[in-house]
């Protein structure tokens, strides 16, 4: 219980302000919910998004949340935005597949899979070579007798 009339002030502002940055935490969440619904639902979502975008931006100057939250969760939305655009873009330009045979198929990847690594070993530089504790110990041990 407060004991000054300013204590007493300073509850009822801070249930003002607490009041308030719930409104909008809340209307962040919504905002963010929406855009999400609309991207995993395969609809237009980019307006969503921008709007979802623009309350985060909005809290973040009034100080309701911290900047690093609101990118954080700004950059996590527009990820979920970019995936699922890239997938849909994929899905709608997928070339038909030619029938091969399994063995023709595995062979030609092994095959090209192969000459790059050739070619870079060949161009890596001879190693040191290695030794082991244990032959490092009976060198020495060999060198001192």
């Amino acid at each position: 219980m407060a004991n000054t009339k300013s204590a007493e002030k300073r509850i009822r502002s801070n249930e003002r302000k607490r009041l308030r940055n719930q409104m909008y935490r809340s209307r962040v969440k919504t905002m963010i919910r929406k855009a999400e619904e609309l991207i995993f639902g395969g609809e237009s979502s980019e307006d969503a998004v921008r709007e979802a975008i623009s309350t985060l931006d909005r809290a973040a100057v009034k100080g309701i949340i911290h900047k690093n939250n609101a990118a954080r969760r700004k950059s996590r939305l527009m990820k979920k935005l970019n995936t699922q655009q890239h997938l849909a873009e994929a899905v709608a330009a997928k070339p038909t597949k030619k029938a091969t045979t399994k063995k023709a198929t595995t062979k030609s990847a092994r095959v090209t899979a192969a000459k790059p690594a050739t070619a870079k070993r060949a161009a890596a530089p001879a190693a040191k070579p290695t030794t082991t504790k244990k032959a490092a110990t009976t060198k020495r041990a060999a060198a001192k007798s």
